[in-house]
C-alpha cells in the first residue's frame, strides 16, 4: 500500500527514551483547522496526493498516542500500541471521504481502536480469550465495569449483561477467562510433585512412531534371518568372498582375494556375481 509505505517513517521507535522523544515530537505538530483538513482530504481523495495524506496523518499522531494510553492496563508495550494505532490511522486516512461532512478525527477513531483491539487480543494471552463479537465487546468493557477487585456478584453480572447487551453466561465466562493465567509449557525444575503435568506432556511426538518402529524392527529382523539362511546355502568359498567384499568393516579388494585363492581377479568377480544371484533367487522364493 503506497500510503502505508510512504508513512513508515512515522512508526514508533523502540526504547523508553525514544518513545518519550516521539511523544514530545508528535505533540509539537499543530492540529489542522477544518478548512485545511478538508482541502487536504479532497486532494487525497481526488488525486491520490501522498503529501496531503502525510500531512493529515502527521497532524493526528498525537491523537493516536492519546487513544493508545487508554490501553496501558493490558501489560503491553505502549510503543507497540501506538504503532498499531498509527496503522489504523493510515487506513482511516486512505478511506476518508471529505464529502461526508465529518472531521477526520471522528472517522479515524474507530480504525485506530480496531487495530489496537486486534493487537491486544492477539498478544494479551497465549490463548485467545475473545473470538466472537460478544466476547470482544466483553473483553474491552469488563475491566471498566469492575469497580473492585474480586468476582462479580449476581447483581453485578446482571447489570453488566444488560448494559452490554449480552447474556449473563457470557459475562461469567469472560470474567473467568480474564482471571485465568497462561499455564507454563513445562514444569519448573524444582517441582517434585509427580502429579504436575505441563502442556508439553500432552503434545504428540511426531519424531517417533511406536507402531512404525516395531514394524520396521520386525521387517529388519526377518530380512536379516532370511539373508543369513540364504548365505548358508552357498559353498564355503562363496561365503568367504561375500563376507570379505560386503559384510566386513574393512572391505577386501578383488585382487587381494585373487591372491588368496590363486586365481585371477576376473574369476573372483564371477564367483561374487554368481553368489549374489543365488542369494537373490533364494530370497525371492
Amino acid at each position: 500500500m503506497a500510503l502505508q509505505t510512504q508513512s513508515m517513517t512515522m512508526m514508533v521507535p523502540n526504547g523508553g527514551s525514544s518513545l518519550e522523544a516521539y511523544i514530545q515530537s508528535v505533540a509539537s505538530i499543530n492540529m489542522l483547522d477544518a478548512e485545511t483538513e478538508h482541502e487536504l482530504a479532497k486532494r487525497l481523495h481526488e488525486t491520490g496526493d501522498l503529501q496531503a495524506a502525510k500531512k493529515l496523518i502527521m497532524s493526528h499522531l498525537r491523537f493516536v498516542v492519546h487513544v493508545a494510553k487508554g490501553y496501558a492496563g493490558y501489560g503491553l508495550a505502549q510503543a507497540d500500541l501506538i504503532q498499531e494505532g498509527n496503522i489504523g490511522l493510515m487506513k482511516a486516512v486512505k478511506r476518508f471521504d471529505p464529502s461526508v461532512g465529518v472531521r477526520l478525527v471522528s472517522f479515524a477513531v474507530h480504525w485506530i481502536k480496531a487495530e489496537i483491539h486486534e493487537y491486544v487480543l492477539k498478544n494479551w494471552r497465549i490463548v485467545k480469550v475473545a473470538t466472537t463479537k460478544a466476547q470482544r465487546k466483553l473483553f474491552f468493557n469488563l475491566r471498566k465495569a469492575k469497580k473492585r477487585l474480586g468476582w462479580f456478584s449476581d447483581e453485578e453480572v446482571s447489570m453488566v449483561a444488560e448494559n452490554l447487551g449480552v447474556s449473563k453466561d457470557d459475562v461469567t465466562e469472560m470474567e473467568s477467562r480474564m482471571a485465568a493465567q497462561d499455564p507454563a509449557f513445562d514444569i519448573l525444575n524444582d517441582s517434585d510433585d509427580e502429579k504436575d503435568y505441563a502442556p508439553m506432556h500432552f503434545l504428540e511426538d511426531h519424531s517417533s512412531d511406536l507402531a512404525s518402529n516395531v514394524e520396521q524392527d520386525n521387517w529388519e529382523f526377518n530380512a536379516n534371518s532370511r539373508l543369513l539362511s540364504a548365505i548358508k546355502t552357498l559353498d564355503e568359498r562363496s561365503q568367504h568372498i561375500l563376507q570379505a567384499r560386503w559384510l566386513d568393516d574393512d572391505k577386501t579388494t578383488l585382487q587381494d582375494l585373487a591372491s588368496i585363492y590363486q586365481v585371477s581377479a576376473e574369476r573372483i568377480r564371477q564367483l561374487e556375481k554368481n553368489a549374489m544371484n543365488k542369494l537373490k533367487n533364494c530370497l525371492q522364493s
